[in-house]
């Protein structure tokens, strides 16, 4: 074949390459969802919404924030790395019980929806301001869960700021069946405690809880000497949540970034293989554009009138 007959080949190609990512560019506008088998998450998540999650003892981008802001943040990235057709609702807790806002909900398909509502989890939906996590606040997730059914695991985030504290004999009822729901105990603060703000109904900042203000723990029977309490401050009761995590069959992870809960609910353990809709459109359309970029580079029409260029003064010879 001489290099004139081969480059009008190569022309002809090149201009079915255009037809061609025109009929692939249709399939994918045209081209249904394929259901396929996936990996999938499904998780209601609880915020502990009680005063002490407005210490800002943490830091978001260099700026110090509260934990409840901390934590949304975390959550907002955590949605953006679960797989198409897992689920996420939101619960608040406070008092002695949690409180059901969202049911879970496919996360692709109502990101926009999922991100508003969260950005709105805050101090307006606070009805006390006592707070029972052990005894009342993670059974309570758990119910609802149980309630919601689909297996749905518990994401609980707290600081683990008991109010009024928990005395050692008030050990929890281990009423919780692991093989039924599972579930993390995430742990947001600092190490150093911090006063806790005080804010009056309409959510300002009046000062800080002082300790004539809070139930202080008790002296223990029998003991010599009591460490005075101070439930006017607060950090991070990391080694009371993992005790707790303990009991009822929960994993504890402490919320020190993004990634930290992010990989908590991608663990593999948490998984459902579950078939879901797919958008496989992306296929057809990086052919049609490989197709096109082929056609149309300039690197490939130098060549061609190169070649061509040759083939003609080949004549003259």
């Amino acid at each position: 074949m001489s290099l004139l007959e081969w480059t009008r080949g190569f022309s002809r190609g090149r201009h079915w390459a255009t037809s061609a990512a025109l009929l692939l560019l249709i399939a994918a506008v045209a081209m249904p969802r394929v259901v396929l088998p996936r990996d999938t998450f499904s998780y209601i998540v609880t915020f502990d919404i009680t005063q002490s999650m407005y210490v800002e003892d943490v830091a978001l981008n260099g700026v110090p924030v509260s934990r409840l802001v901390f934590a949304r943040a975390a959550m907002r990235d955590a949605i953006g790395r679960l797989p198409c057709g897992s689920k996420v609702g939101w619960s608040v807790f406070t008092g002695q019980r949690t409180l059901l806002l969202l049911p879970p909900v496919e996360v692709c398909g109502n990101y926009d929806a999922l991100l508003s509502s969260l950005d709105r989890i805050d101090w307006h939906m606070r009805w006390t301001n006592w707070s029972r996590i052990a005894e009342g606040g993670v059974y309570s997730a758990v119910r609802v869960a149980q309630d919601v059914g689909h297996g749905a695991a518990v994401v609980f985030v707290t600081d683990g700021q008991e109010a009024p504290p928990v005395l050692p004999s008030d050990a929890p009822a281990r009423d919780i069946n692991p093989a039924q729901v599972k579930g993390w105990l995430i742990g947001v603060g600092g190490d150093q405690a911090a006063p806790i703000p005080h804010t009056d109904a309409d959510g300002k900042r009046s000062g800080y809880w002082q300790a004539d203000d809070v139930i202080q723990a008790p002296p223990l029977p029998g003991s010599a000497t009591q460490a005075e309490s101070h439930e006017e401050l607060s950090a991070l009761h990391g080694h009371y949540l993992a005790a707790v995590a303990a009991q009822i069959g929960f994993g504890y992870r402490r919320l020190l970034g993004a990634a930290a809960l992010s990989d908590a609910m991608l663990d593999v353990r948490f998984a459902h293989r579950e078939p879901v809709p797919t958008d496989l459109r992306w296929c057809p359309a990086l052919l049609a554009l490989l197709l096109l970029v082929w056609r149309f580079a300039p690197e490939f029409r130098w060549a061609t009138r190169r070649v061509t260029g040759r083939s003609a003064n080949s004549s003259y010879v």
